[in-house]
């Protein structure tokens, strides 16, 4: 469980998300460092978001940040054989609407991928993937890039909230709420 206040599909969102404001805030490398060096910002941020005293940016911001990018794959870097890859798998179906939902079939969820990594991301979730990326790594969440992570916690927020599970917490039933329940969906 990454913090105690944080219970529930919604809380862990916006916890991964005040880790990214806080990397950003302060040109932290990764969200391990975000929360080490400034837990009292991402705690405040994290309480603050899930009040409703801030909220995050449009996604079009992220959008607009991914055109400005280099085109690069954004899981390796790679600059060739770049295909469009949707962060959450167009073929996710919490209801049937998700075959023509906006929020999944469109621009906001999509990012440069490599040939190799989209076709190692396959259908998974985002935490899912990093997860399999760096095996030895406790904590390959952090690693996740603050833009990808950004626009895939906008999108599944919304699949969440049309699937009724943002209140949920232990969606997947391994004993604890990890991020691996925010892809719990996905699967």
């Amino acid at each position: 469980m990454p913090d105690r206040d944080v219970r529930t599909i919604r809380d862990l969102i916006y916890y991964q998300y005040a880790k990214i404001i806080a990397r950003r805030a302060f040109s932290v490398s990764d969200g391990k460092e975000a929360k080490k060096q400034h837990y009292g910002f991402v705690k405040d941020t994290f309480r603050d978001l899930k009040s409703g005293v801030k909220s995050w940016s449009e996604i079009t911001r992220e959008d607009r940040q991914f055109v400005e990018a280099e085109k690069r794959c954004v899981y390796c870097g790679a600059e060739n054989d770049l295909h469009w890859e949707h962060i959450v798998p167009r073929s996710l179906r919490v209801k049937p609407e998700c075959e023509t939902c906006e929020t999944i079939q469109g621009i906001h969820n999509q990012i440069w991928a490599c040939g190799r990594c989209n076709s190692m991301k396959s259908a998974k979730g985002l935490y899912q993937f990093f997860k399999g990326k760096f095996p030895a790594e406790r904590k390959f969440y952090d690693l996740i890039p603050p833009l990808l992570e950004k626009k895939y916690l906008k999108t599944i927020y919304n699949c969440h909230l049309c699937a009724g599970t943002l209140v949920g917490g232990d969606i997947d039933g391994d004993g604890e709420l990890t991020v691996l329940d925010i892809d719990h969906i996905v699967a």
